[in-house]
């Protein structure tokens, strides 16, 4: 039941939004989540606050509901991405992931960066190697991804996992980019 959501005859108490997004859908606080889960307690939850239950409701029960399924709607959308369920894991504990002004990358990640863009730059009509380099980046990524784990639930070292956050961010974006590529070099060979 959605504690402080809705009151027995379908009436809302004040919405508290100071709740974090997982106890919203009462599940534990860690990185690695049951999707099915996760999804199962949003739809629980919506099915108790959706506006659309309310429309027979007072103005401001009806706010009230909006509220509610916008907040679930935020808190699901957090929570089933890895990189923003790693970032508000590590803001719930106090360490902030300042993407914009924490740019400091260890060398090697740095080093990697400038070659997966050259290798890019290089590649961008030569499908086969768009796909070579679009499987590193995704064994990359799933290397973060394992390392935010055991930093988040196991290691509990926020900083450690804020830096790694960060370093995601840059994969996930490049990740898109090489995906662009590849489907420009594919539409432009279908040509």
């Amino acid at each position: 039941m959605l504690t402080g959501a809705a009151a027995g005859c379908g009436r809302f108490l004040p919405v508290t939004f100071q709740r974090d997004h997982f106890s919203l859908f009462n599940l534990p606080p860690r990185f690695a989540l049951d999707r099915a889960a996760l999804e199962t307690a949003y739809k629980r939850v919506q099915a108790q606050v959706h506006p659309d239950r309310f429309a027979n409701a007072t103005a401001a029960e009806r706010r009230v509901a909006m509220q509610w399924a916008a907040r679930a709607n935020e808190a699901f959308a957090t929570l089933a991405s890895p990189l923003r369920r790693a970032a508000y894991l590590c803001e719930l504990h106090g360490v902030p992931i300042d993407a914009e002004s924490n740019t400091a990358m260890p060398a090697a990640f740095l080093g990697q960066q400038l070659q997966w863009r050259e290798r890019l730059e290089e590649a961008q009509a030569d499908a086969d190697a768009l796909r070579t380099l679009a499987g590193e980046v995704r064994a990359a990524h799933a290397d973060l991804l394992a390392q935010l784990a055991h930093a988040l639930d196991e290691a509990r070292d926020f900083a450690a996992a804020a830096a790694l956050v960060r370093r995601l961010m840059f994969v996930e974006k490049f990740e898109a980019e090489v995906a662009a590529a590849l489907e420009s070099a594919a539409a432009r060979a279908g040509s």
